[in-house]
């Protein structure tokens, strides 16, 4: 092996990058489908899944990379970096769905969310419903969702870091 060793902002783009792209390529597949608005727990699950997979092996690459050894802080960082850049990623392309490609985006995933909740509380009024589907209106702007989602991905990405972390972390010997 040579003697180069990898930073954790270097794997971290990389693999930020990576998980980047598969969410804008899921995006896209799920806005082509017109499946965008409908937050299906499956595709949420497989999601969590990839992103938690690509941080495991951006994690374990950065060890293997710097002969086997990782602190867990290099471990932590590396995975939040991961995390960030994906997340900003996310955000822009959420921003340009919301604003350029479907800007009726959130009028379709709040009716979306009204007939949903009609259809499993039948006992629910249409007007109890256009309540809350007002309610959730004021917190379904670009800028909440943004935070939303930035804060989502570091939170997933710090226990998912911390974990993996604190299992592989080896310390080099003095």
């Amino acid at each position: 092996m040579n003697n180069q060793k990898f930073s954790t902002k270097q794997i971290a783009i990389n693999f930020g990058f990576l998980l980047a792209g598969y969410n804008v390529i899921t995006g896209l597949m799920l806005f082509f489908l017109d499946m965008h608005y409908q937050n299906n727990s499956t595709v949420g699950l497989v999601n969590l899944a990839v992103i938690a997979a690509v941080i495991i092996y951006g994690i374990t690459q950065f060890k293997k990379f710097n002969d086997g050894f990782i602190k867990l802080s290099e471990a932590l960082k590396t995975g939040l970096g991961i995390a960030l850049i994906s997340g900003i990623v996310s955000v822009i392309y959420s921003i340009v769905l919301i604003t350029f490609i479907d800007p009726d985006f959130i009028d379709k995933m709040l009716e979306f969310q009204k007939e949903t909740m009609l259809e499993k509380n039948p006992n629910m009024s249409v007007e109890n419903a256009n309540k809350m589907v007002d309610m959730q209106r004021k917190f379904s702007g670009p800028m909440i969702t943004s935070a939303f989602i930035i804060i989502f991905n570091l939170f997933f990405g710090f226990v998912i870091s911390l974990i993996v972390g604190l299992i592989v972390k080896k310390s080099k010997p003095e």
